[in-house]
């Protein structure tokens, strides 16, 4: 009897020990075995390894990629202004061995580097870039933080930074420099427009200078355009016919100048009576014989000067009234008659 209660204690001290020196390893996991204190150059693979009981002792390292947020650091720009960063690190183990030998808490060690690194970079980086410029900012936190994480066994994959919080201050400065920037693009583009307006009027002045009924089609089609909204009523003080007629004389104008240039320069030749057919013919025009178109169009578009000088030079050449009775009444043989 006491036989058998000394080998029931004893198998179950065995199946004890069986138990207590089997272990399982993730598939996420790694295993890193100290023998008597002394680390193994084998590590245990995701599975069930064996220990040697009471002397061998097994720290699972995860070699997940840990997502490690940096806590919110203020700082300093390099153009004065103080700002609060926060940040985001991933990173993970690449050497097992080396983060349970070479670092006592890996996660923690890569935190207080992340944490430095970011002051770092923002004391180096002005605002501008801080805002606009943070892929490079990224790149380069990330190369700060992975050159002492590499000896410990550690990958950085990728840093970032979240949020950038300025005072309220730089805040209402900003807003007033982008409303400023905007405001003027606004008066550049209104000033362009104006501009390509202008020289699309002047373009179609002058075609229509050079087309005067084209000035009539766009009356009519402004007319047209005015017609088709029911709500507004049309009044045309001045009738198309009047339009015309300063076109016409607009274009006479010039015509009566040169005459009356020429006229000027004709004059002094035909000061005095050459004889009665030429009183009684009615060659030489006077002031009554005149056309009656042609005295409206010179007072209304040609220069007072030259209808002075047209005027003068009429004066000139009509014979004055006593010369001209005298010569009715004068014997053909020079005799005046009784």
């Amino acid at each position: 009897m006491d036989i058998n209660i000394i080998l029931t204690v004893i198998a179950f001290f065995v199946i004890l020990v069986v138990l207590s020196s089997l272990r399982v390893v993730n598939q996420v996991e790694r295993g890193i075995i100290f023998r008597f204190g002394r680390a193994q150059k084998e590590i245990r693979q995701p599975g069930l390894t064996v220990l040697i009981p009471f002397a061998d002792r097994m720290k699972k390292v995860n070699i997940q990629i840990v997502t490690m947020p940096v806590p919110t650091q203020e700082g300093i720009t390099r153009d004065n202004v103080s700002v609060r960063v926060d940040a985001v690190a991933y990173f993970r183990v690449k050497d097992p061995m080396r983060a349970a030998i070479e670092v006592q808490d890996y996660v923690h060690a890569v935190e207080q580097v992340a944490q430095t690194s970011l002051r770092s970079i923002i004391g180096k980086s002005e605002l501008d870039d801080l805002l606009t410029n943070r892929e490079e900012l990224n790149r380069g936190l990330a190369l700060m933080i992975d050159s002492p994480a590499l000896g410990w066994g550690i990958h950085i994959d990728r840093v970032e930074i979240k949020d950038v919080q300025l005072p309220d201050t730089m805040k209402r400065s900003m807003s007033r420099q982008a409303e400023a920037e905007r405001e003027r693009r606004a008066r550049v583009i209104v000033a362009d427009g104006e501009l390509r307006a202008a020289q699309k009027l002047a373009d179609a002045s002058g075609i229509m200078s050079q087309t005067p009924g084209a000035l009539q089609l766009r009356l009519l089609q402004t007319v047209v355009e005015v017609a088709a909204e029911k709500n507004s009523t049309l009044i045309m003080p001045l009738p198309v016919e009047l339009l015309r007629f300063f076109d016409r004389a607009a274009q006479a104008a010039p015509q009566a100048a040169e005459q009356t240039a020429e006229q000027g320069g004709e004059a002094p030749a035909a000061e005095g009576p050459s004889g009665p057919g030429e009183l009684e013919g009615g060659d030489q025009p006077s002031l009554e014989q005149a056309p009656a178109e042609e005295t409206p169009a010179l007072t209304e578009a040609a220069p007072r000067e030259a209808v002075a000088q047209e005027t003068a030079a009429r004066e000139k050449a009509v014979v004055p009234e006593p010369a001209a009775s005298e010569s009715r009444d004068a014997h053909p043989n020079g005799h005046p008659l009784t």
